[in-house]
């Protein structure tokens, strides 16, 4: 690319980062990095009343989190800062000065009640009133009163708006590197709010400000922003500023495929929407990926591919292969349906390949029973059941008779498993094992399985009932590796449990 890129994520500080939000940043960090640019985060915290406390931390540790982390913004600043809307405010009205300057803006005094009545009144003519050229001059606004009039108005403190002049007949021939090429009618937009007298710019002028000042070369942004595409086009031109690139990303879709996705939906089907744990003002805990176990490099992964893919077969990707790959041009015009279950499979595919000793650290701090065992032996039986897990939080169902004896026994196993003879085969057994002097698992597999063989007793008469006296259930990994994994004396012992109940 022939200018240097820049992109930014502009999250407004309301509340928790949503799920498609993380979406929109990585695909901006994705693009960024792979025209060597720079990822900048900016906080558009210029709506004070939806502000929340603690929402911008909450951003900015959801991307840290997600290894996506800015390349300027809050804390690391560029120069092109500040990196806060609220503290940029001082700027925007030279801007909004410039446009009324240059016949572009105009002063609007109409009252919420002005307004109101003359929605109700195209109503009742069953009309729809907008704000523009059709009706401009007959309200109360800079171009229908005299100059004097809105210098007294002005001088006054009267209560304004300034809104952008939308022109009139005109086509717009307007651009999206994902969409393609779109054609808008000028006469069908109204004049968009763009400052307010209490000196706070709406989201259109504040944003087109700050991307032009900080250089924004690509603006890569949801879908819910494309009806907007033709003011902020608008505003570049009555500047006399060019206009980045405009990419607008597909919604993000219910599990059924009808809807944009929402909080809701997670909360009814069981799945988070947020990347943290979020807990609001109000004390309500919404969950998060992190907490209900996932990995970040899944969560990455799984977002990917929502509304993007590489155009091969390939589906896992580490971040580095997904910043080779990712390209704007692939990136479909169709929102992205979520499957839950999609996610899970990431997570388990990245289950595998986390490293024994750091799973299971984190296995010995979520369960009590394990606080005194050694993290080593913790370790090798990960290794040993981990191919079924799905979250580090599957692993003490999957391997908890390798820590605590089984106190039952499964009653459909083991009127599979306890035959007449079983008592006196596991009385022999027990025999075998107590004369193994190395107990290693290949002594212990060539001697019963000699045994077995020598004797014609069938193996499943063996290997269930063995099963059962070490697990409590047919599952898990080979009996062999279990059983030198708890010992001899731990094996015989609970062999000797299973024959005295028989």
């Amino acid at each position: 690319m022939s200018k240097n890129v820049r992109v930014r994520f502009a999250p407004s500080p309301t509340g928790p980062l949503h799920i498609g939000g993380v979406r929109t940043a990585l695909f901006n960090y994705l693009f960024a990095k792979k025209h060597n640019g720079t990822f900048v985060l900016r906080i558009e915290d210029t709506d004070q009343n939806r502000f929340v406390e603690g929402a911008e931390k909450y951003i900015i540790d959801s991307l840290n989190w997600c290894n996506i982390p800015y390349d300027e913004g809050p804390g690391k600043e560029g120069n092109c800062g500040p990196y806060k809307q609220s503290e940029r405010k001082h700027l925007y009205k030279q801007y909004a000065d410039e446009l009324i300057a240059s016949g572009n803006a105009y002063y609007a005094f109409d009252t919420a009640e002005e307004l109101d009545f003359h929605r109700k009144d195209h109503e009742a003519k069953g009309k729809t009133f907008i704000y523009n050229w059709h009706n401009r001059e007959k309200l109360n606004n800079s171009l229908s009163l005299s100059a004097e009039d809105v210098k007294t108005k002005l001088e006054a403190g009267e209560d304004y708006v300034i809104r952008f002049k939308s022109p009139q007949d005109q086509i717009l021939h307007l651009n999206d590197s994902i969409r393609g090429a779109i054609k808008i009618d000028t006469n069908i937009l109204d004049d968009k709010v763009l400052f307010k007298s209490d000196g706070m710019p709406t989201y259109h002028l504040a944003n087109i400000v700050d991307d032009h000042l900080m250089e924004i070369s690509h603006v890569i942004r949801g879908e819910e922003w494309l009806p907007s595409l033709a003011l902020h086009m608008q505003l570049y031109t009555a500047f006399g500023w060019e206009a980045p690139e405009f990419a607008h990303l597909p919604l993000i879709l219910k599990p059924t495929g009808k809807g944009k996705l929402s909080k809701r939906d997670g909360d009814k089907l069981g799945f988070p929407v947020f990347p943290l744990e979020y807990t609001s003002p109000e004390g309500e805990v919404s969950r998060g990926y992190k907490e209900e176990g996932y990995f970040a490099e899944a969560v990455i992964n799984f977002l990917a591919f929502l509304g993007w893919n590489p155009g091969t077969e390939q589906e896992l990707f580490s971040l580095d292969e997904l910043v080779a790959a990712f390209e704007l041009e692939r990136v479909n015009k169709a929102g992205a349906r979520f499957d839950p279950d999609k996610i899970k499979w990431f997570n388990h595919h990245y289950m595998q390949e986390q490293n024994d000793d750091a799973i299971a650290e984190t296995f010995q701090k979520q369960h009590n029973e394990l606080a005194s065992i050694d993290v080593n032996y913790i370790a090798l039986v990960v290794g040993l059941v981990k191919e079924r897990a799905t979250f580090i939080s599957d692993l003490w169902e999957l391997s908890s008779y390798f820590f605590v004896a089984p106190e039952s026994y499964d009653e459909k196993a083991s009127k599979k498993a306890f035959k007449d003879d079983t008592k006196d085969l596991m009385l022999q057994l027990v025999d075998i094992i107590s004369k193994n002097t190395e107990f290693e698992v290949e002594t212990l597999q060539t001697e019963i399985k000699g045994w077995i063989t020598s004797n014609a007793i069938g193996f499943g008469k063996i290997m269930m009932p063995l099963r059962l006296a070490l697990v409590g259930a047919l599952q898990g990994p080979d009996v062999f590796d279990i059983m030198y994994m708890i010992g001899k004396q731990e094996t015989v012992k609970r062999i000797e449990k299973v024959i005295a109940i028989l």
